[in-house]
């Protein structure tokens, strides 16, 4: 079931326009502390920010994770890092009293209402293939039955106006940084490209040292697994909150039981976190759920992966990074390029002739584990993929990202000298 739209998300923030006066009234009244830096995250204590708070701390900034729910808060407690609610009385304090304010999905990530001012770090959760931010239309879709026009005009004004308080925005590459200054309608200089912190974990260490560390945290999480037995994911992007076109039925669970127990595979679904699909007809020995629930970051999994299986989802780039053999799954491609488009063309990442159906991703998925030279294709596909979209691949994007907020604020006072 869907969780989640634009057309919700929109309504909310017109309710609460209020509240956005308020924060702006406090954050005009309460200094800011020079040392403070807070994080926040959708999904949790995962993804670019945990990667920006380690390198923070490394350096003796006061970071402080602000927390969603009761879980994140147990995490943080065993992690042992200060936490906070966002939601809280003191979460709203701690975000209008930030030097620097770090998120990867949205300013809801913190609290939302002082998320204003200091040095706003936006640390996108992927590189774009779908358009998003200004570029798809759907992002201001008009909550109202009524004045849809002017509506939808009001809230793109609204939405460029909270993206230019971000400050940073890193960029994988020079191509990426054009479809991230475009979404957010930023200037060059407020989106560096640096590489995405979050993408650090797939190139630090050897290959070996990478799947050997993915695959015993997937054992941890949904195995164990023979040390032969391959594992593919699947991972559907968010139809905005449309209801998933891709659900199979009986026969297409059957053709893919056969398929698994045939080539010793497992199968592990993630559905999106902001719409979950009911995948009840593949359940079995051989199927295991892998959402957001289960994971919060799939990313340092990937290298314990043998086949990925997605649609429209910006896991492919870091796929290819991995050198990840991927299946492109489309099976509403014509529908989705008319309501969402992409950057490019779908055909320059998926190539001509993408899956249309659960027949065919079978077919697909049987070639890349069973035929050396097709799984070889699909991995130089991957480097090229990756080659095209990451300009860095050293482990060092945190901390390029970190020089630059750093770059961005005063500079600490020099220790007095004894007489």
């Amino acid at each position: 079931m869907a969780s989640f739209s634009f057309g919700a998300g929109n309504a909310g923030k017109l309710l609460r326009i209020p509240l956005y006066l308020v924060g702006r009234v406090t954050t005009l009244l309460v200094p800011r502390s020079s040392d403070l830096w807070v994080f926040g995250s959708a999904v949790g204590l995962a993804d670019g920010a945990w990667a920006l708070w380690r390198e923070a701390a490394a350096h003796g900034e006061r970071a402080v994770w602000l927390t969603g729910t009761d879980a994140e808060a147990a995490l943080a407690r065993e992690r042992g890092i200060p936490s906070v609610s966002k939601s809280s009385w003191r979460g709203f304090r701690l975000t209008a009293r930030a030097a620097v304010i770090v998120v990867t999905h949205g300013f809801g990530d913190v609290n939302r209402y002082t998320a204003i001012g200091g040095v706003v770090v936006q640390l996108w959760h992927g590189i774009p293939l779908k358009r998003i931010g200004l570029d798809a239309e759907v992002t201001t879709a008009s909550p109202l039955p009524f004045a849809r026009r002017t509506t939808a005009r009001m809230l793109r004004a609204l939405y460029r106006q909270t993206q230019s308080r971000i400050r940073v925005l890193p960029a994988a590459s020079e191509l990426v940084r054009g479809r991230l200054e475009s979404a957010f309608g930023l200037d060059t200089v407020r989106v560096p490209v640096t590489g995405e912190p979050r993408t650090d974990v797939l190139c630090a260490g050897s290959d070996r040292d990478r799947r050997g560390s993915a695959r015993a945290a997937l054992d941890a999480v949904v195995g164990p697994f023979a040390s032969d037995t391959r594992l593919v994911l699947y991972a559907p992007t968010w139809r905005d909150g449309g209801a998933d076109p891709a659900l199979p039925g009986a026969a297409d669970a059957e053709a893919l039981r056969e398929l698994l127990d045939e080539t010793d595979t497992v199968l592990l679904i993630r559905s999106h976190h902001l719409g979950a699909g009911d995948y009840a007809a593949l359940r079995g020995p051989r199927v295991r759920m892998l959402g957001s629930d289960v994971v919060a970051d799939i990313t340092p999994l990937l290298p314990g992966l043998d086949v990925l299986v997605t649609d429209y989802s910006s896991l492919a780039f870091d796929a290819g990074l991995a050198e990840l053999p991927t299946v492109f799954f489309a099976p509403d491609l014509a529908a989705y390029t008319a309501s969402r488009g992409f950057y490019g063309t779908y055909a320059e990442v998926a190539g001509d002739d993408p899956a249309r159906d659960w027949v065919a991703v079978a077919r697909a998925l049987r070639a890349v584990l069973t035929d050396p030279e097709e799984r070889a294709s699909r991995v130089h596909h991957a480097r090229a993929l990756s080659a095209r979209v990451h300009a860095f691949r050293d482990g060092g994007s945190t901390a390029r990202v970190y020089r630059v907020i750093r770059g961005l604020l005063p500079a600490a006072p020099a220790p007095e000298r004894a007489p």
